[in-house]
């Protein structure tokens, strides 16, 4: 076979996308070469990559598809390459994805005519799981040829944004008449012109913005959309409604199809867990659910398709997106079948999500700079002085073509027309003085033996160095030889550089690749006589600084709830009060701003004491105190006003009585994920976390000796903060009360003035409560001046029923275990009326019985409310159930005028129902010190008959860890109330052989957590223990003074 031209497989930016040739690492474990091509016939195959260019590759035709897709991800030096993957258009025109397993010449009838496409095609659900720069440059390549041929459909707004952090990528910050030159020579989406005043308007504000942070941008906003990552696979129903099926992350996906607008609307998601078995008989696809009684949907799902073949095409993306996204690990092949087989031996080959995450996150890759095909970014004001960054090659047959036709790294040596993505660390390669003339299809199969020594960069002890994108090249290399990387840690065949110093300036540093987000930014060094360098410093100080941060980062996305779910779910509607709207605009859009800005700059000073800086200036960042007396100054002015939180909950209060439609439309944002707590709660959020930032402080300056560099800000920042506290202490005792009252109206049936002036709310919890019927399991509630009991109710609101009420003026309690028989019993015995109750522990009932004396005592000496609190007035104070007439049951009792004319949603795992199912009690004072006890962070989740870790991002608060895969997700995966657990560290027997590992176990479940650091662990363990073992504070506190609220 003759060779081709060497010229062929160089055109532009194609060869790997730009970047230097070499062996790369693909998807093969490190230090391993591509698999060696199978004996046979050659056939030169052609790859269209996702910038449209297209390369040859030689390989055997007996090869499997795992051999070309190897050579390719090797081409580009892609270390994810297991998101990706090569499609093509088969004998039935169908487009389909190349087998791993089975051999080329069995999948391609004609490969010389056959174009195959590297494409995405396993899209995560964010975009922070994509460790590599590189990955998501080619995601956001997927994204902008998705949004050009009309794949990824989307609101106007969304079109535009997309499209101006494109743009912002490609031709850098926002120039008019630039911009609007190279919107009208260029089409990103159909139909574009009407769009192109608010592209313009978005790109303005993309000022500063780097092209990988363009990048990170574009996908963050695609995938939020519907039909992100969706490829429509046509079908019908069993009634012949025209439908479109596709898969996605979280499980299969039905669409409807409008015929007519070529447009789709999702109709459902069947999600994995849900999903029992997807299996395909001729043309019908066949969806077995598991069964589900509270579902009306059947247990099996029958869709038609076109043909036998669509319902395996399907059927097989199916199976691969469920074992990529689902599974921990390869699934193993089928053992074949001596006589008979039954069913597709089809399976899916690779790693899977989370080995691929574990692989690179494990590894040390040194990042490999790449060119961006269209990126011609003019960043001058950014090239920092100090910096050292070596340039990159640019060899004679990888120029990228301009628009002038004119290669572009011969417009000029300017660094403006070059954005390199890191610092070169490698040695010299004995081979770069070849001649770049070698055979493609040799460079491709990459057998050439190359060697060379590991140049020895500067390090920091206790760091990895990591190099912001925010540092352009000096210069550009015009005629550099073809390098390739060697085995052993050699790089594109560059001498070894130091690497760049941070920039001095204070400007913010790119997210993308801070240490904080981004954990792969080196090769893999095989030296075995290099010990492996600890990624993160070790000071408790610190772990102190990191809890600042991730608990921001936290508070800033309970701002975002308020701030722009709450005004976008209902501040839009027009019975909203005004008044409302500007209480709310003008108290938290304020905050928003500045903690916006407060978080930037702890992360940028979290990645300087990281170790991204040089060692003779890295001693400089390693405090926290200057940045928190500076921001802890400027925040004083917004909290004059927080004293006034509590009229933003009675405004909101008002306006939900005022008006029937307001009161649906917040109890519907309380049903959303992204409200993972009650709303009222977070109005508050202000002013705790006030009191998180003195809880910092003071571990910082307990932590610190009086010598230390930041001392003296972080006691100064502690004299600040302290000061506002003590200011707003009262204040916060009366709204926490009013939020408390306003939080157990929503779970209450029967009650029509709960909330008024004087009335103090002290515990909640389950009571066994003693009637004929015998002992019944009651909700009860204290109050300084009435005791209510409740039952839950058997409706869809799943509120409780309020059946009595015992005023606490004349009340006397005693215990009664003797009288009745029964454990931990005491008699409530109020005017005329007597009440056994029988807590579920000895410990239950002294809290009890001290927190009823105490208030028993207020009340006797105080002018509290003494209105009744039923909306219906039992006659003799009565309870329905001690009636002989009742039956009880909950549709006995005449309906109240508070109860809603029709059945509404109603959260169901507030902490009424948690007490109510783990049969337990919790006070106004376990409240507030749950409140101080707020905490977030990373953690590694493991249950009890698992083999592997899971990274999760935990929230801690309202008695609840609240699980997240990154600390970007808007709401929660899922939530564990923590009533009733058992914090403890593992026993040896149990096999947990980690370190700083924590135990949680309730009845039969048993939840493993592990955390970073010894600090980490102590306070994961402390603020646990504060909801899940009885507060010894709380009986301090009420043996020794009448209860504060």
């Amino acid at each position: 076979m003759a060779e081709p031209d060497p010229e062929t497989f160089s055109s532009g930016a194609g060869q790997r996308l730009g970047a230097p040739e070499t062996l790369g690492i693909s998807t093969l474990d490190p230090g391993h070469r591509p698999p060696s091509m199978p004996p046979g016939r050659h056939v030169t195959i052609r790859v269209r990559m996702l910038d449209d260019t297209e390369k040859l590759f030689d390989v055997s035709q007996k090869a499997s598809g795992k051999v070309l897709f190897d050579l390719v991800c090797s081409h580009m030096n892609l270390i994810e390459g297991d998101y990706f993957g090569l499609e093509f258009q088969n004998q039935q025109k169908m487009m389909v994805w190349l087998d791993h397993i089975k051999p080329i010449i069995k999948q391609l009838r004609r490969p010389k005519h056959t174009i195959l496409r590297f494409s995405v095609k396993f899209f995560p659900p964010d975009q922070s799981q994509l460790l590599e720069e590189m990955t998501r440059y080619l995601f956001a390549l997927q994204i902008k040829q998705d949004l050009s041929c009309g794949r990824l459909i989307c609101s106007d707004t969304n079109a535009a944004l997309m499209v101006s952090h494109i743009i912002q990528s490609e031709i850098g910050d926002f120039d008019d008449s630039h911009c609007r030159s190279h919107l009208l020579n260029n089409n990103y989406i159909p139909d574009q012109m009407p769009l192109i005043d608010k592209i313009m308007a978005f790109h303005s504000k993309h000022i500063g913005q780097s092209p990988a942070e363009s990048d990170f941008q574009l996908l963050d906003v695609a995938r939020k959309l519907d039909m992100y990552g969706i490829r429509m696979h046509p079908a019908k129903d069993l009634e012949g409604t025209v439908l479109s099926l596709a898969v996605a992350h979280m499980g299969v996906v039905a669409f409807q199809t409008h015929t007519k607008s070529n447009s789709h609307t999702k109709i459902n998601t069947f999600s994995w867990s849900k999903i029992r078995k997807l299996s395909f008989k001729r043309k019908r696809f066949l969806v077995k659910l598991r069964p589900d009684l509270n579902s009306s949907c059947p247990d099996t799902l029958e869709f038609l398709m076109a043909s036998r073949d669509c319902c395996k095409i399907f059927w097989k993306i199916c199976v691969e997106y469920h074992a990529f996204f689902r599974l921990f690990e390869e699934p193993k092949p089928k053992p074949k079948s001596v006589l008979f087989t039954r069913g597709s031996s089809f399976r899916f080959s690779g790693r899977t999500q989370k080995q691929l995450i574990d692989y690179v996150r494990e590894s040390e890759f040194k990042k490999i700079p790449f060119e961006r095909k269209h990126s011609r970014v003019r960043y001058n004001s950014r090239v920092q002085h100090n910096s050292r960054l070596s340039p990159l090659p640019s060899p004679h047959h990888h120029e990228v073509p301009s628009e002038s036709g004119v290669p572009e790294d011969r417009l000029s040596s300017s660094p403006r027309h070059h954005w390199k993505e890191s610092v070169l660390v490698s040695a010299e390669d004995p081979a770069a003085s070849r001649t770049s003339k070698i055979s493609p299809a040799h460079q491709s199969n990459g057998h050439e033996d190359r060697q060379g020594s590991v140049s020895k960069t500067e390090e920091s002890r206790g760091s990895t160095r990591r190099t912001s994108p925010e540092h352009p090249s000096q210069g550009v290399v015009p005629h550099s030889p073809q390098l390739s990387v060697p085995l052993h840690g050699m790089v594109n065949g560059q001498k070894s550089l130091e690497p760049c110093s941070h920039s001095l300036d204070g400007r913010q540093p790119s997210p993308l690749t801070s240490p904080l987000l981004n954990d792969a930014c080196s090769i893999r060094t095989d030296d075995e006589d290099e010990v492996r360098r600890k990624r993160f410093p070790t000071d408790r100080a610190y772990f102190i600084a990191k809890e600042l941060l991730t608990t921001e980062r936290t508070y800033l996305k309970d701002l975002e709830v308020v701030t722009l779910s709450f005004p976008s779910a209902v501040g839009q509607d027009e019975a909203t009060p005004d008044s409302l709207k500007n209480t709310v605009v003008s108290t938290f859009e304020p905050l928003h701003k500045f903690h916006s800005g407060f978080l930037r700059e702890v992360e940028q000073r979290l990645a300087l004491w990281e170790g991204r800086s040089n060692a003779h200036i890295k001693g400089d960042y390693q405090r926290i105190g200057d940045v928190m007396l500076k921001n802890l100054q400027a925040l004083k002015p917004l909290t004059t006003n927080l004293h006034k939180q509590s009229e933003i909950l009675l405004e909101l209060e008002k306006a939900c009585q005022a008006s029937r439609k307001v009161e649906d439309l917040c109890r519907d944002f309380e049903l959303q994920k992204v409200c993972y707590v009650p709303l009222n709660v977070f109005v508050l959020r202000p002013i705790h976390r006030l009191i998180h930032y003195k809880q910092i402080l003071e571990r910082l300056c307990k932590h610190y000796p009086a010598t230390h560099v930041d001392f003296r800000d972080c006691r100064a920042a502690l004299a600040d903060v302290s000061e506002v506290v003590e200011q707003l202490q009262g204040s916060l005792i009366k709204m926490e009360n009013l939020q408390k009252l306003l939080e157990l109206k929503k779970d209450l049936l029967g009650v029509d003035n709960l909330v008024v002036p004087g009335r103090e709310f002290i515990r909640l919890g389950c009571l066994s409560k003693l009637s004929g019927k015998g002992l019944q399991q009651r909700m009860f509630f204290l109050f300084n001046d009435v005791i209510l009991y409740t039952s839950r109710g058997m409706t869809p609101t799943n509120q409780f029923k309020v059946h009595g009420q015992l005023p606490l003026r004349g009340m006397t309690i005693r215990e009664s275990e003797d009288e009745w028989g029964v454990p931990h019993a005491f008699t409530l015995v109020g005017q005329g009326q007597s009440v056994v109750v029988a807590a579920s522990s000895l410990t239950e009932m002294e809290k009890w019985i001290q927190d009823i004396k105490i208030a028993i005592e207020t009340a006797q000496t105080s002018n509290g409310p003494m209105s009744d609190v039923l909306t219906c007035t039992l006659t003799d104070n009565k309870c329905p159930e001690d009636s002989p007439a009742e039956a009880e049951s909950e549709d006995d009792t005449p309906a109240s005028p508070a109860t809603p004319e029709k059945a509404t949603p109603h959260r169901g795992n507030t902490m009424v129902h948690v007490c109510w199912h783990r049969n337990t009690s919790v006070s106004m004072v376990d409240f507030s010190v749950a409140v101080e006890n707020q905490l977030s962070g990373n953690l590694l989740r493991k249950f009890k008959n698992s083999n592997g870790w899971q990274k999760l991002w935990v929230v801690f608060t309202n008695f609840s860890l609240f699980f997240y895969k990154s600390h970007q997700d808007d709401y929660p995966l899922a939530s564990l109330p923590l009533l009733g657990y058992s914090v403890t560290v593992p026993s040896d027997h149990e096999n947990i052989h980690k370190d700083y590992v924590f135990k949680l176990h309730f009845k039969s479940h048993v939840y493993y957590f592990r955390s970073e650091s010894e600090y980490t662990f102590e306070r994961w363990m402390e603020v646990i223990r504060s909801a899940t073992v009885s507060s010894s504070k709380a009986r301090f506190l009420n043996s020794k003074a009448p209860h504060p609220h």
